[in-house]
């Protein structure tokens, strides 16, 4: 199983409407590294929700539940979309202050890399996260 982190900003996507939804296309990508990130996932893994922009929380753990297939809102582009559906919904928000100050996940790219919305995550700092949410 592999591990991602994606980022939504509420007012664009939220966690509460994914949960009210039951499924969603993670569209929308237009950057190289997070598409191959998109390109990456398999049916089944796990992906942490994050909420940027005035939250910086992670929200909530969503499954892959669609491979990667062309991003329909880019005809004629070579983005990459993905489908989730939500899996749980953490009991504590993790904010980005808690997992800046935990030292289990300073190399995440959440952290080196702040402005990429869809990344990697290794087994053990996915539960590092999840532990915090807890």
């Amino acid at each position: 199983m592999n591990y991602f982190l994606a980022k939504s900003e509420p007012q664009t996507y939220s966690w509460e409407r994914f949960l009210k939804e039951k499924k969603c296309s993670w569209d929308g990508v237009r950057n190289y590294s997070a598409r191959n990130t998109l390109r990456a996932m398999q049916e089944g893994d796990l992906m942490l929700f994050y909420h940027s922009g005035e939250d910086k929380c992670v929200k909530g753990i969503a499954k892959v539940k669609k491979t990667a297939y062309p991003d329909p809102t880019a005809p004629g582009e070579d983005w990459s979309a993905v489908d989730l559906v939500p899996v749980a919904t953490l009991k504590n928000a993790v904010p980005l202050s808690a997992i800046r100050a935990d030292e289990r996940l300073t190399q995440i790219m959440l952290v080196r890399q702040g402005r990429l919305s869809v990344m990697s995550l290794k087994p053990e700092e996915f539960d590092a996260i999840v532990e915090l949410g807890s």
